[in-house]
């Protein structure tokens, strides 16, 4: 049971001696559901999750209330939690805001003078080497993602940057399964490559295009899940 609460990255950690705090289970629980780990529209109970923490209801209480507010989750008196239903949709328009805030992250990024970071980025994701490795891994898609949060780091906009790491939340799972074959992984380097390429050069027409493009892919292939496969996926968690 331990060993489930941690899969695939979950940020829990439980030993014998500890138990964990209402902020690790809030963490827990919204890794498990952002991946679908709990299955969307599925309901969770206070006593089923205290008892698959092993912990009393109080942290568990407190870290279900935090996440009916963040919207990752419905409470009802007397019938338990329901996990948030996903809607394709919505998760569409999610692309077509990260498009815009990716390129204004762009934007700011030719009115710097400093390429210093830029240029560390392109060598991160020189297509030569494949410095995160050369085949479909969950390490290589948290980096595909951590590159799109660096961009907009070097932009300078905390805001900027906060806004797209909540709606790479939204779009995770979807993102992370739109992954065919090996050749998304060399086009994922090359494209990531000349985004910052492009932007060295002061291009910045031709890396929003770049940008665009790549974006616009992975929309596509989010666009190509379908329900059945997110709900078709055996929840660790709830009924």
């Amino acid at each position: 049971m331990v060993q489930a609460a941690v899969k695939n990255g979950a940020k829990l950690s439980m030993n014998k001696k500890t138990k964990p705090t209402a902020q690790a289970i809030y963490e827990s629980l919204k890794e498990m559901i952002i991946r679908f780990e709990i299955a969307p529209g599925s309901r969770i109970t206070e006593t089923e999750v205290s008892g698959y923490f092993e912990v009393s209801r109080t942290p568990v209480r407190a870290a279900l209330q935090r996440l009916e507010t963040e919207g990752h989750l419905s409470i009802k008196a007397k019938q338990g939690c329901f996990i948030r239903n996903i809607d394709l949709v919505t998760i569409n328009n999610y692309y077509d805001v990260r498009l815009q805030l990716e390129t204004m992250a762009l934007e700011l990024i030719d009115k710097s003078h400093d390429r210093k970071e830029l240029q560390t980025l392109r060598n991160d994701w020189n297509p030569d080497q494949k410095n995160f490795g050369d085949q479909v891994s969950d390490a290589l898609k948290a980096a595909e993602e951590t590159f799109h949060i660096a961009l907009a780091e070097i932009a300078g906009n905390n805001v900027l940057t906060q806004y797209l790491k909540d709606i790479n939340e939204q779009i995770r799972v979807v993102r992370q399964m739109g992954w065919p074959d090996e050749q998304s992984v060399t086009d994922t380097y090359v494209e990531h490559y000349r985004i910052c390429q492009l932007l060295t050069e002061k291009n910045l027409t031709a890396a929003k295009e770049e940008m665009e493009h790549h974006i616009r892919k992975s929309q596509d292939l989010a666009n190509n899940i379908s329900l059945k496969q997110i709900y078709g996926k055996k929840s660790v968690l709830g009924r």
